[in-house]
């Protein structure tokens, strides 16, 4: 071994490091003590491979240097074992120049770290304690983070495991607010249909000889509104303004409505002509009845130009108006609510058809001669069959509209009778004092219960 002339001071990278010397000889091992002890480290010795054992199984070690030659078990079988008992302990073998095979075997077998020749040079030695100590802690850093990676990542996947309930549970909240939400709107749709129905209810009160007359008006636009291809939107305004179209009316006397409009005096028919716009400020403070009312108030605008109120022609007309305005002209020519005369509907689709262009518009009026076609076909492939009250059931289906003698309308076509819809029909009938004729389509009368 030569002296240090110079001392070099070497800290452990990380903390105090824990060294173990395993040598049979007494002089190596405090030689390797002088040597190490101004460098900060934590010595442990050994003069025996078994006594380095034992202090291994009772102490972390960072790094173990062994002399090769030793009785009983030599160095390279003793670092054998703490490589398989002890994988992160940084291992190093002293070795003498005649022991350079069994160091080499050594190494493969015991995975050494380094081999160190004896007399050592005690720079050189510091130094490669140094590097094996800075690999030590590398390794150790490496565990580390290895472990803090795993814990974080277990931390991570309970935290998106509570954050996947946490979404699960706001997206069925959400789901059922969004549920409530749509019931609400389904609730409010149904609260202004009812207004609707109302509404139109009071006009065919209103209207005496001729009820039903909206209603069939509402049906016929409907039809034109589908065949035109207007948007569900404009539909709905046009099915809402044809069910409301003579709401205006209701200020009106009865000898005004009950006269047909060619016979009426100059002073009356002026007020008759009044009832559009009338309409439409009564429906205007409900927000969305407002695209309605507007059609309301131009129903009685002819495409020439030559209607009323404001005298609008052509495209300047809402398609929506210019759809009532031919369904009820065609159910008033019927009603006897224009001429005197009551036009049979194949006379009432004659006169708008020949108003093509001048009246109406030519588009809509294409529209109004297909669909006629079609009610007048589905009258003749509907067949009904005639009820009394007494008989009715549960299931059975209105084929034709349900109407007292004076021609007020009770119940629509299509109208599916239960029990308690029956049990009101018989008291209607009871206080009009009047027999009701039920249609019923046939299939509905067999499949009854």
């Amino acid at each position: 071994m030569s002296s240090v002339n110079q001392q070099t001071s070497l800290a452990a990278p990380q903390g105090e490091a824990t060294v173990l010397f395993v040598d049979d000889e007494e002089n190596i091992l405090a030689a390797l003590k002088r040597l190490f002890r101004s460098g900060g480290y934590r010595l442990l010795t050994a003069t025996s491979a078994s006594a380095g054992l034992e202090i291994l199984v009772k102490e972390p070690v960072d790094v173990v240097i062994s002399d090769m030659r030793m009785p009983n078990m030599d160095g390279a079988q003793f670092l054998k074992l703490v490589a398989e008992k002890w994988p992160d302990t940084m291992r190093m073998l002293l070795t003498g120049y005649a022991d350079l095979t069994s160091a080499v075997k050594a190494i493969n077998e015991g995975q050494i770290y380094r081999y160190i020749s004896k007399p050592w040079e005690d720079n050189d030695l510091k130094l490669t304690m140094q590097r094996a100590l800075e690999q030590r802690f590398l390794v150790k850093e490496k565990q580390r983070l290895e472990e803090l990676t795993r814990r974080q990542n277990h931390e991570l996947s309970e935290l998106n495991a509570g954050l996947e309930k946490k979404v699960k549970a706001r997206t069925a909240e959400l789901e059922q607010m969004m549920g409530m939400l749509d019931t609400a709107h389904q609730e409010l749709k149904r609260h202004y249909a009812t207004t609707i129905s109302v509404f139109s209810n009071l006009v065919e009160l209103r209207e005496g000889h001729s009820a039903g007359h909206s209603r069939r008006v509402a049906d016929i636009a409907r039809r034109l509104a589908r065949r035109l291809e207007l948007d569900k939107a404009a539909t709905k305004d046009v099915i809402f303004a044809a069910l409301l179209h003579d709401i205006g009316q209701l200020s009106l006397s009865d000898e005004v409505l009950r006269t047909p409009f060619n016979n009426l005096i100059q002073k009356d028919r002026e007020k008759l002509m009044r009832h559009p716009k009338l309409g439409e400020s009564v429906l205007m403070a409900l927000e969305p009845l407002h695209g309605a009312a507007a059609l309301i108030a131009a129903h009685h605008e002819c495409y020439d130009g030559s209607g009323f109120p404001n005298k609008l022609a052509g495209e300047a007309i809402p398609l929506g108006a210019r759809v009532i305005t031919v369904a009820d002209d065609y159910d008033a020519l019927q009603m006897g609510l224009i001429a005197p005369k009551r036009y049979t509907a194949g006379e009432a689709r004659d006169y708008i058809v020949q108003q093509r262009d001048k009246r109406y518009d030519p588009r809509v009026v294409d529209a109004f001669a297909l669909i006629v076609e079609e009610i007048a076909r589905e009258e003749r492939l509907a067949p009904a069959v005639t009820v009394k009250l007494g008989d009715l059931k549960p299931g059975m289906v209105l084929a034709r509209d349900l109407v007292t003698a004076d021609g007020m309308l009770l119940l629509a076509k299509g109208h599916v009778f239960d029990g308690r819809l029956i049990h009101k029909v018989a008291v209607v009938a009871e206080t009009l004092e009047q027999g009701l004729q039920f249609f019923i389509t046939p299939e509905s009368v067999d499949g009854a219960s």
